[in-house]
């Protein structure tokens, strides 16, 4: 079993920076990889980024290269999401996941959760 607990959102203004970071806890999870999706309000959840835990290896989706990256520190079983330049449309519920296989981009391949933390954006 494996815990994780998100923090670090809050309301920043646009064109701000915020950095959310994803707490583990139980089981490491060398084997899995960590996600982050976002559920803005009204729309499907959709994915942001993952990092496969032990080689550090990164994707992200397309329309946010440039602005945010993922990272881990593997010693504090911690996963961080690096948002820059926020905009409005960056609005959303920010959840990281624990991958244990299949398509990183698919939140069917992800068997824990966190219980999201806000992003508000004001522009």
């Amino acid at each position: 079993q494996v815990q994780l607990v998100e923090s670090g959102g809050g309301l920043v203004q646009a064109g701000g920076s915020l950095k959310l970071s994803c707490a583990a806890s139980g089981r490491t999870f060398r084997s899995l990889g960590l996600g982050w999706f976002r559920q803005a309000p009204g729309k499907e959840r959709e994915f942001v980024a993952h990092i496969n835990w032990a080689a550090g290896v990164t994707t992200t989706v397309n329309s946010l290269k440039g602005r945010f990256a993922v990272s881990r520190n593997i010693a504090q079983n911690t996963g961080y999401l690096q948002m820059n330049n926020l905009k409005p449309e960056d609005t959303a519920i920010y959840y990281c996941a624990a991958r244990s296989g299949g398509d990183n981009r698919l939140s069917e391949s992800y068997i824990y959760w966190g219980q999201g933390t806000q992003v508000t954006v004001s522009s």
